[in-house]
């Protein structure tokens, strides 16, 4: 997907402000929750979840796969998100074979650093020695 085909007011990154359920409190851990959306090696982040985003453009907004680790456990799913009236994102987000939430996001500038890749469950075993 070239990054032409990310609708203007979807593309770019977004921070996650809120969540239906997990608790807010503990959505930063590893760093401000965004998620980015611009069709090129997009990224998303919250709680211990680090994923590669693969974005596609629908007739109600962006729909998106993701593939990564929660903590050290390889994770997939999928997630949409629409344009509020008030221009924040209203997304939902569904780990295959786990949790489901539904989230806010408001428009973020891109982060200085880059989001770290998502671990391999061999990092785990690695830190322990």
């Amino acid at each position: 997907m070239t990054e032409r085909s990310i609708p203007s007011e979807y593309y770019g990154w977004w921070r996650i402000i809120e969540t239906s359920n997990w608790n807010n409190d503990d959505i930063d851990i590893i760093g401000k929750a965004l998620i980015s959306i611009t069709g090129n090696d997009d990224r998303l982040r919250m709680f211990v979840l680090l994923a590669y985003v693969t974005c596609n453009v629908t007739t109600t907004g962006v729909s998106f796969t993701m593939e990564g680790a929660w903590e050290y456990d390889p994770v997939s799913g999928t997630g949409s998100v629409k344009l509020r009236k008030d221009g924040r994102l209203s997304g939902k987000i569904k780990i295959k074979n786990g949790d489901e939430s539904s989230f806010i996001a408001e428009r973020a500038e891109e982060p200085e650093e880059t989001i770290p890749a998502p671990p391999s469950y061999r990092d785990k075993w690695r830190r322990r020695w």
